[in-house]
């Protein structure tokens, strides 16, 4: 029988969720199977700023997927990949935990050099690494739906922790959309304009210089990477408009297939996020 903390009261999740989620912690410690939280409970961590979720994000590597629910079904939970080329779920009962091996938007898989950063840190009592923060910033970056938009978490961070971030990192990770990332170090100097100077000077000058280069550089791919921010919200360009989905660049890791699955399932994820908060 799983006994559980006090602590749970702290963390906003009540008792069956709190068991659940440490007895996930502890089967993929037993299992060595490496794993990071990120999500709402990562940015709490860096942030301070604490909100209850409906679930935990585990961030694991895709070759330890198959394995990691196996261990799950056999001690009694239902598994399921949910979308194959980035996500799937743990559930027991009502209690969902998210098994996240890859970006949803298809730039990237989580690997070695995710665990090379995290920070050591302690939920439900046990001993746990949260993701970095370049790669909690690079994740919420591209999540720009219509009722979901992660920006404030992106400024949170950066006015939190923006002396511990390894920015050359950060700059290397984002790479040829660096656009993105010249975007929200734009709005965090709008939204704390008396901290914008928390940001490396020769950063932004780097990026507004690529910026004025590509200006005078014509661009002929007619492509949109805007589903690269938005699942739902470009599909009309690239539907009905005539410009490619840059989801399908050899750079990802999407398919055609995925992306079909990826956009049916779009009401129903709208649905279930407006029924409460996620990660």
């Amino acid at each position: 029988m799983i006994t559980v903390e006090n602590d749970a009261k702290t963390t906003g999740f009540d008792a069956a969720c709190a068991a659940f989620y440490k007895r996930a912690i502890e089967l993929l410690r037993q299992s060595e199977i490496p794993f990071l939280l990120g999500g709402a409970y990562g940015v709490c961590v860096y942030t301070g700023l604490a909100r209850h979720t409906k679930d935990v994000d585990l961030f694991i590597r895709a070759v330890d997927l198959d394995r990691a629910l196996g261990i799950f079904e056999k001690d009694g939970c239902r598994t399921e990949k949910t979308f194959p080329h980035w996500l799937a779920k743990v559930y027991l009962g009502q209690n969902v935990i998210d098994l996240i091996y890859a970006a949803g938007n298809g730039l990237g898989l989580v690997d070695d050099s995710w665990f090379t950063r995290g920070r050591d840190d302690e939920l439900l009592g046990l001993p746990v690494k949260v993701m970095g923060p370049e790669e909690i910033i690079w994740m919420k970056a591209f999540v720009q739906e219509r009722e979901r938009f992660d920006g404030a978490d992106i400024a949170h961070m950066i006015q939190s922790c923006a002396e511990s971030i390894d920015w050359a990192y950060l700059r290397t990770r984002f790479g040829a959309d660096w656009r993105v990332l010249l975007s929200f170090l734009v709005l965090f100097g709008y939204i704390y304009p008396s901290e914008r100077q928390r940001v490396p000077a020769h950063l932004t000058h780097e990026l507004t210089r690529l910026l004025a280069h590509e200006q005078i550089v014509p661009f002929h791919d007619r492509i949109c990477r805007g589903t690269f921010l938005s699942r739902a919200q470009f599909l009309p360009d690239v539907n009905e408009r005539g410009y490619n989905d840059a989801r399908l660049e050899p750079r990802t890791t999407m398919t055609e297939k995925d992306i079909a699955l990826w956009t049916a399932a779009i009401e129903k994820d709208n649905r279930s996020y407006l029924m409460g908060s996620c990660g």
